[in-house]
């Protein structure tokens, strides 16, 4: 593989900071203070909202989207910035800290810089992020990070620009690698980089990936295909699953060591390769379910609370947003969504059944 130069500079980011840049100095004691109310009926605590902004996109993975003729919700459909602040700052009210906006893809959602800022004014917010496929990435880096956001993920499946063609149905690649570049050079550290694993499809892109984050301190992460796709093709079989991609990487690179002492809520179980230069995770949502350590929920772009990226059932809020509901009583709407939560997916049982929403309709 070519290496790439990267580049990473000195800039990082601990914690909150004033306002401007993240969450308010005192947002920390804001939240300890705090009583969880957003508890299902398993005991998890939720305090992660996931915010699709839009359910458009620039490029067309397989694995999301339909090649074409794409039905896209109308635009009057979508929730403005200033809905989706007060949304986030109702569910703050109720314990929420982390925000992560999605998509589709987030940056074809003009001035999207605004809502970073609005959602980190918001007293209590201590952590924003942001999931992208990066094509627009080096033209924002620098609006985002100044308008607060410290969290980035760019979704990019292969590092072959034939197979990146073949995946997103799309060009595109040149400029994925560059917005990695400038959101490394304004600061983003670490960027890290989501790779959807298929069998038949991705199995070579695995060592050169293992590569990539040695050479340019990203960290990867690996995750199960899942079913989300818009054809409804597919299958277990097709899973390449996690521990098959930790074994390779150990042979060929160098041997991959748990990271200690990691979040029970985060999605990835994290590794490190054994001299310590290069992190990789891995969501094994298909071989390895962490549904019982979920603090996750979600809104999508037309303003449907969605407890679990499965879910069959959706509550709408938008109604309440733009017909004088009250806080309280949008507060209850997502009380009662998230007290409604599965125990898991289901994934693995003959009971699973696909949403009727595609990724790109739910966010990422």
């Amino acid at each position: 593989m070519t290496v790439i130069p990267f580049f990473n500079d000195e800039k990082r980011y601990h914690g909150c900071r004033r306002s401007a840049h993240g969450c308010r100095p005192d947002s920390r004691k804001t939240i300890e203070a705090m009583t969880p109310q957003l508890v299902d009926s398993f005991g998890r605590e939720h305090t992660n909202l996931r915010i699709s902004v839009t359910d458009r996109c620039n490029i067309r993975c397989f694995y999301c989207m339909p090649a074409e003729n794409v039905q896209f919700m109308d635009r009057k459909d979508l929730l403005t910035f200033e809905e989706m602040e007060r949304f986030t700052r109702i569910c703050v009210g109720l314990g929420v800290n982390k925000v992560r906006l999605t998509g589709g893809e987030p940056l074809v959602r003009r001035d999207l810089h605004k809502l970073v800022a609005m959602i980190a004014a918001i007293d209590g917010v201590h952590d924003i992020g942001i999931t992208t496929n990066g094509i627009l990435l080096a033209e924002q880096a620098q609006q985002l990070w100044d308008a607060g956001l410290r969290r980035i993920n760019v979704s990019l499946d292969a590092l072959d620009p034939v197979k990146f063609k073949e995946i997103t149905r799309r060009e595109g690649y040149e400029q994925v690698i560059e917005g990695i570049q400038a959101a490394q050079r304004v600061g983003f550290d670490p960027v890290k980089i989501n790779a959807v694993s298929v069998r038949g499809m991705t199995e070579d892109e695995i060592v050169p990936f293992g590569k990539f984050a040695r050479e340019t301190g990203v960290e990867l992460r690996f995750i199960e295909f899942m079913p989300l796709d818009a054809d409804n093709a597919w299958e277990r079989d097709k899973v390449l699953f996690a521990h098959e991609i930790i074994e390779r990487l150990s042979a060929e690179i160098m041997p991959l060591i748990p990271i200690p002492d990691q979040n029970p809520h985060a999605p990835a179980t994290e590794f490190v390769f054994e001299d310590g230069i290069g992190r990789v995770g891995f969501i094994a949502s298909v071989s390895q379910p962490f549904c019982m350590n979920c603090d996750r929920f979600r809104i999508t772009a037309d303003g449907k609370i969605r407890n679990c990226l499965f879910s069959l059932e959706e509550t709408d809020v938008r109604d309440l947003l733009r017909q004088n509901g009250t806080d309280e009583e949008i507060a209850a709407a997502v009380k009662a969504c998230v007290a409604a939560k599965w125990e898991g997916h289901q994934i693995n049982t003959a009971r699973f059944i696909q949403p009727k929403r595609a990724m790109y309709s739910i966010g990422g």
